[in-house]
């Protein structure tokens, strides 16, 4: 009977380790699985710092494509380090030199002046730091990329629009933007593709991009010349500024304007402007920053990235 009971403690112990060796190896499967689905749904993120350059946020284009610029970068976690050149060529040089020590992994740029970027461009690009540059090209140094809207095609459709408007042989003016900067080079350049031997352009010069200064420019221009029958600004706000000119001479003019900014699609509403071409510049800065990360995260990206351009009347 002794014998009995220890035969059977035995098996008992026998198959209650078994049952422990078999609980403990279907355990195991378990935990290494949660290991690897942890492992794949944690996102490898690393958060970039960029600079950003911007011409002027004087200048509501300008002050849309950088908010949106900033947005973009918030929702993709990098940072964004914003600095306004104001207009001034040795201000953006030494805002791309502080970049540099304050260690970005890339430089976006939006020159005041084309050519004097170039400088600065090669010595980040030295110095192993990436540069894409945004609505205004850099002549004379490699960028990663450029992305802007087709400046030669909007103005040369604006300036087809404007013969329309005013009939061939008719006199008018041009008011340019910043000297040097490429999208006053390129839409001068579209702008006279369309009106050269159609039309007279009695009377040009540079606002600046600036309204105030299309204001005083145009005055100036329809005292010289009274007998102008439209202008073709290369910004909006030039474009605003002849409309208050015209207004203040009691002088009926076309005004085509270029950028598509609320005060001038406001004025093409109400019949102060003829047109103006619509960029997008909201686009352009979250392209811009969009296209930074893909480059820094080992993406390959286009050299020259476009953003359509169109014609907008009442």
């Amino acid at each position: 009977m002794k014998k009995l009971l220890a035969i059977v403690l035995m098996l008992t112990l026998v198959i209650g380790l078994g049952a422990c060796a078999a609980s403990q190896t279907t355990a195991a499967p378990t935990t290494a699985a949660a290991t690897t689905a942890a492992a794949t749904t944690a996102p490898a993120t690393k958060s970039f710092k960029i600079g950003f350059s911007v011409s002027t946020l004087n200048n509501p284009f300008f002050v849309t494509m950088t908010e949106a610029a900033t947005a973009k970068a918030q929702a993709l976690g990098a940072e964004l380090l914003v600095v306004d050149a104001s207009d001034d060529t040795a201000k953006q040089a030494s805002t791309i030199e502080n970049f540099l020590v304050q260690g970005v992994d890339l430089i976006i740029i939006n020159p005041v002046d084309s050519k004097a970027a170039a400088a600065s461009v090669k010595t980040a690009s030295d110095a192993g730091i990436p540069v894409i540059s945004v609505d205004r090209s850099v002549d004379g140094a490699t960028v990663v990329s450029h992305i802007a809207s087709d400046n030669v095609l909007g103005a040369k459709l604006a300036g087809e629009y404007l013969i329309s408007l005013v009939g061939e042989g008719a006199k008018v003016a041009e008011l340019e933007g910043v000297p040097g900067a490429s999208a006053t080079n390129d839409r001068g350049a579209g702008f006279h593709l369309a009106v050269d031997g159609k039309l007279d352009v009695a009377a040009k010069q540079t606002a600046n991009f600036n309204r105030a200064e299309g204001v005083t420019v145009m005055e100036n221009m329809l005292q010289a010349t009274p007998d102008l029958k439209g202008v073709f600004a290369h910004n909006d706000e030039m474009a605003l500024g002849a409309v208050v000119a015209a207004e203040n001479r009691k002088t009926e003019m076309v005004v085509i304007g270029f950028d598509a900014t609320d005060d001038a699609l406001k004025a093409v509403q109400e019949g102060k402007m003829a047109a103006t071409v619509a960029q997008q510049p909201g686009l352009m800065g979250e392209m811009a920053v969009e296209y930074a990360i893909k480059h820094l995260s080992g993406e390959a990206i286009e050299a020259s990235i476009p953003v359509p351009v169109e014609l907008v009347t009442k």
